[in-house]
This record gives C-alpha cells, sequence and structure tokens, in this order.
C-alpha cells in the first residue's frame, strides 16, 4: 500500500519552543568566509542558488534529509531527495508535491525467475534484469542495442505505471524499452538527470569524441560554482563549440 505525505514549510517545521535551536542550526551550519572546507555544506539558510549549483552526493542529501525529519528519506532515490529538500527549504509556502514510497514486499521477480507473461510486482534494477530486457529486445528487433539514457526513461515510465495501479508484466517493459529507443532523437532531456544531460549533451556537439572525454568534462563542471549543465562547462571553461 503506497503510503504518501506532505512535507510542510520550514517554518512548521518547528514550533516556538525550538526557535532558539532553529537559529543556532542555520549560524552553526552556515559557511565561513574563505573557508573552502565548508563550501560544499548543506545547510538550512543556504540560497537555492548555492543548492542548485552544488553537486550533492545521494549519501549527502539522505544524511541531512534525514536531520531534517523528511519522511521516507532512507528510501528516497537521489531526484527525490533532492525535491524533497528544494521543497522544505525553498517552497515558501507553496503547496508541495507529497512523494510516495511503496514498500517492496515478498520474493523478488529476479528470484522468481524472469520471463514475459511475469507482472512486475518487486523489480530489481541488477545486471540480470537489464540484461533480460534487452536479450528480449534484440528478439523482437534484431540489432536492438539501448540508446543512452533510455533505462533511465523506463525506470521512470515503469513507476509511473505502479504508482497509476496498472498491471504491467516484463514483455511491457520490452515493449517500452524499443519505444524508447525508437523515439529519442537528439540529446536526452529528463528532469532531474543532470548527468545524463550533461554526457548526452557534450557527445552531440563533439561528434566522436571519447566518452571518458564528456565524463571527465562533467567531473570538471561539479567543481565549478554553476548549474551542473554544458552550456555552463563550455562557457567557464573558456571552450568552444565545434565548428
Amino acid at each position: 500500500m503506497a503510503v504518501s505525505r506532505q512535507f510542510a514549510h520550514p517554518h512548521a517545521l518547528f514550533h516556538l519552543a525550538d526557535r532558539s535551536y532553529l537559529i543556532w542550526l542555520i549560524m552553526s551550519g552556515a559557511p565561513k568566509p574563505n573557508s573552502p572546507a565548508r563550501k560544499r555544506t548543506l545547510f538550512v539558510g543556504m540560497t537555492l542558488r548555492a543548492f542548485n549549483n552544488g553537486y550533492w552526493y545521494t549519501t549527502e542529501l539522505r544524511e541531512f534529509a534525514v536531520q531534517m525529519e523528511i519522511p521516507f528519506a532512507s528510501k528516497l532515490r537521489k531526484d527525490q531527495l533532492e525535491a524533497a529538500i528544494k521543497d522544505l527549504l525553498f517552497a515558501d509556502g507553496a503547496k508541495v508535491e507529497a512523494i510516495s514510497v511503496t514498500p517492496k514486499q515478498g520474493p523478488r521477480d529476479v528470484d522468481r525467475g524472469l520471463r514475459l507473461d511475469l507482472p512486475v510486482v518487486h523489480y530489481t534494477s541488477n545486471k540480470e534484469t537489464k540484461s533480460f530486457i534487452e536479450l528480449e529486445a534484440a528478439k523482437i528487433q534484431p540489432g536492438f542495442k539501448r540508446a543512452a539514457g533510455t533505462r533511465y526513461l523506463l525506470n521512470r515510465w515503469r513507476e509511473e505505471q505502479i504508482k497509476a495501479g496498472r498491471r504491467i508484466t516484463y514483455r511491457d517493459l520490452v515493449l517500452q524499452a524499443i519505444a524508447l529507443n525508437d523515439s529519442k532523437r537528439g540529446p536526452l532531456r529528463v528532469e532531474h538527470g543532470r548527468y545524463i544531460n550533461f554526457i548526452s549533451d557534450y557527445m552531440a556537439e563533439n561528434k566522436g569524441a571519447a566518452h571518458l572525454d564528456a565524463v571527465k568534462a562533467w567531473h570538471d563542471v561539479k567543481t565549478m560554482d554553476a548549474p551542473k549543465t554544458y552550456a555552463a562547462w563550455l562557457r567557464l571553461s573558456g571552450r568552444r563549440n565545434p565548428c
């Protein structure tokens, strides 16, 4: 059964008696001038710009979310953690979208034996499951090769179907994987996939470039005080788009 809960506005998280604690939390967490060691710290008083321009690892986001008592923080994906934290700190009274977490129960699908007519109940994103989908897709569409980024889209599609109460099987996953491959044109765009978007943009603009070059550029932009986009990296690194 899905469990959901509205995230409250930050001011609602603390009672009046806790105001002194909130002030202490903000002051103790605030980065000190010229202090590189605290440059990437998540804290209550940070600006939206600082949050967006920073690169936060899942462990950092989860630890901060637990401290802020965000429901189900230990079960949320990275994009869900980022969205929940932004809503908590910067929503300014706006209605916050509920995040649902459906506990997985029973044996994993992969342990039950993957087959096309098997209902998707307890999906596991491991090598065996990924290989099964791609091998079955190749039987339907000879020469099938998964396009970069479409696995992310397939996972989000699967979650949406289950959340809506639709019964889907592994045949549905295979057919959707083929459909996503056929429809992908140009650089991939996903809402929270900054790494995916960056790599896709880099490879689209630098024909013939090695994937390792794109990854190196991504690691560069992660350290910059800038949006984690190809355009920002291009501007700050002094590079030019290829002619």
